[in-house]
């Protein structure tokens, strides 16, 4: 990976949570192409080993992104390696199969509710408390968080993964408010994506299903879409990388939609 001295984002110190695959591990690698200093967390222990030995220069913390412990030791890590941090991405999530309310099984609701709202928020919530402090001694400061375009058009998620990604639209607009004008705070939506291994809920008996894997993924995206792209973890990436940058500092409680133009077909419909 040759890096950029200057770049969109050169100088800038970033710690990417849900860094092992998909977008986040695409970010990393765009955050480094534009001049950032990346550390990451990952609870997958061969990813971790695998980013590792793909990027030496990135310092990797293996932990569950849901607890306070292993958030606060990937700032520690990142703020040592650095000497601070501008820059807090999310791209932790976990999916539901387009599970309807219909088709849940109420002695399984509680266990999937907390395996979804867990990743999908809680993780959020504990990366951004443990960042806090070292962002606002940056003066340059940036939170991107990963939401879906599930939390704006419905049939691109089951009940319970729709409601987590609303979730991450309150925790944008709510953090922008609070964070401000110390940090700013901005979402992305990305819509479907290739090379994704956005994995599905255990208790639904989804674990080992992912998403990336999906038989003939890349023309079902294109064609669902006005734009007719089947949009890759690398094209969500440079979403990323503009909310983070300063071209972006005018910019906070907003969010940017990479989806093919899904809008357009909602609009579509209704008219």
């Amino acid at each position: 990976m040759s890096v950029r001295s200057g770049g969109w984002l050169g100088g800038r110190r970033a710690l990417v949570v849900g860094a092992g695959s998909g977008i986040g591990r695409a970010v990393v690698d765009a955050f480094l192409a534009e001049g950032a200093r990346v550390a990451a967390l990952e609870r997958d222990p061969d990813k971790c080993a695998a980013l590792a030995q793909a990027v030496p220069e990135v310092p990797v913390t293996v932990g569950d992104a849901t607890t306070r412990g292993a958030n606060e030791a990937a700032v520690t890590a990142a703020v040592d390696a650095f000497g601070g941090l501008d820059v807090l991405v999310s791209c932790v999530g976990i999916f539901d199969y387009y599970r309807s309310i219909t088709d849940l099984d109420p002695d399984v609701l509680d266990t999937a509710f907390d395996e979804i709202f867990h990743p999908n928020v809680k993780s959020m919530l504990h990366s951004v408390k443990a960042a806090i402090p070292a962002l606002q001694e940056s003066g340059q400061a940036s939170i991107v968080l990963t939401e879906s375009t599930s939390a704006y058009y419905p049939g691109r998620g089951g009940v319970l993964y729709l409601a987590s990604k609303f979730a991450v639209r309150g925790l944008v607009t709510a953090l922008a408010h609070d964070l401000a004008p110390d940090v700013r705070v901005n979402g992305v939506a990305p819509g479907g994506t290739l090379n994704t291994d956005l994995r599905g809920l255990p208790s639904l008996g989804l674990a080992e299903r992912s998403l990336g894997n999906t038989p003939n993924r890349a023309e079902e995206m294109a064609a669902r879409v006005p734009l007719r792209v089947a949009l890759s973890a690398e094209d969500m990436a440079w979403s990323f990388v503009f909310l983070a940058s300063d071209r972006a500092r005018g910019i906070t409680g907003t969010t940017v939609h990479p989806d093919g133009g899904v809008g357009i077909s909602a609009a579509k419909k209704r008219s």
